[in-house]
């Protein structure tokens, strides 16, 4: 989907493209979701949430299985009733405005083409039930064919596609109405992991182009991480944290947020002392005793209990003692060790005998794992790396 004939998208021009528009105390958000909510008899889906996004956003909503998200979108698509309040697209509030006059279009996770219709007859069938004049139908299908490059396909049926070209086919009849907003309900899922990847930089490719906001709803974290402009993590229909993906990965605001977004490791800690100058603490290991400082924009005080949070990727593992400043150092003995090639991961039991997962990018080509099973190794890691969490 290499989008290199920007002549040719007269119909879906790039009018506008988000860069750090939250940032900007003037702009005026594109989508506002106010005290919105959902229930479904005593079951609350979506709970009081409050989001605003802005035009030209590719913007993910992260969460686990029932967590809400599909639910929210549904209530932006109109396909769903809010128990309470209120949805505004563009300066204009959607609460009487039925599904199929909203300024959105939306992509399911089956991507729901026709099996009868050929890729041309199915990207083109919205454009017939508006009752377009025919030279213009064929002028739009034939732009959104080259778009999506599917126009050598356009005569084939569904069963005559792969799944990554059946997905285009989904993706140019939800686009090809123009729609101001367009929603995807996991439009990767169904495809495999080699397709997905390069399916995401295509995705990201073609928002960029065209300028439509995108509104994602994914489980997949790596998914959000790669597409987003911004991501909300939502969980008991709740948004627990909204951030661009570097944020959230980087500085979760909890420990859910820090566990469900990418491998962490989780070390109970004890605070010593606080520097308010500095925004960091000092605070003691659980069991090893071992003293670590960390920055947070949280209050804490001697004595209190928190969490230190270090990812896989940020530890450094070696068989010989480190040496550095600002450094915390452990020894511990490799129990458990997967090769995937790029990198190595590693779990190893510290003397103090908690599992602490290391990732290892393997830089050099060798034939032999650098380590083995119960090899005596020091995992050490810059106190940067450490995330302090309260809860």
């Amino acid at each position: 989907m290499n989008i290199e004939n920007e002549a040719k998208t007269s119909h879906l021009t790039k009018s506008y493209v988000a860069e750090t528009p939250w940032l900007d105390p003037d702009a005026v958000p594109f989508i506002q979701i106010k005290g919105l909510s959902k229930q479904f008899d005593d079951f609350s889906a979506v709970d009081c949430v409050d989001l605003d996004i802005y035009k030209g956003e590719l913007f993910t909503i992260l969460g686990g299985s029932g967590c809400g998200k599909s639910t929210l979108l549904r209530m932006l698509a109109g396909f769903e009733t809010p128990s309470n309040g209120q949805i505004i697209i563009d300066g204009v509030d959607m609460s009487n405005i039925p599904a199929y006059d909203r300024p959105v279009n939306m992509m399911f996770q089956s991507y729901a083409v026709f099996p009868h219709m050929t890729v041309e007859q199915n990207i083109s069938y919205g454009l017939k039930k508006d009752k377009l004049h025919k030279n213009d139908i064929i002028s739009r299908v034939s732009e959104m064919l080259e778009l999506v490059q599917l126009s050598e396909l356009a005569k084939r049926k569904p069963h005559q596609l792969s799944g990554g070209q059946r997905q285009r086919v989904a993706l140019a009849r939800a686009l090809i109405k123009q729609p101001k907003v367009l929603l995807l309900d996991e439009p990767l899922a169904a495809l495999d992991k080699k397709l997905r990847e390069q399916t995401q930089f295509e995705l990201m490719n073609l928002q960029y182009e065209l300028g439509i906001t995108f509104v994602v709803v994914t489980h997949d974290q790596e998914e959000a991480m790669t597409l987003s402009s911004r991501v909300a993590v939502m969980d008991a229909g709740k948004f627990i944290q909204v951030g661009t993906p570097t944020q959230v990965y980087e500085s979760p605001s909890n420990r859910f947020v820090a566990d469900f977004f990418g491998t962490i490791n989780f070390f109970k800690a004890t605070v010593i002392s606080t520097n308010n100058q500095s925004s960091t603490i000092t605070a003691e290991l659980e069991k090893t005793g071992t003293q670590v400082q960390g920055k947070t924009d949280d209050s804490f005080s001697p004595g209190d209990e928190v969490t230190i949070a270090v990812r896989p990727e940020k530890i450094s593992v070696s068989q010989q003692s480190p040496e550095g400043d600002h450094l915390t150092i452990t020894k511990g003995i490799v129990e458990d060790l997967a090769y995937y090639g790029n990198r190595s991961i590693y779990r190893v039991r510290s003397h103090s005998g908690r599992i602490i997962q290391v990732s290892a990018q393997n830089y050099q080509r060798s034939e032999q794992l650098v380590l083995e099973w119960d090899d005596e190794v020091y995992l050490s890691w810059d106190s940067s790396c450490n995330v302090v969490l309260s809860e």
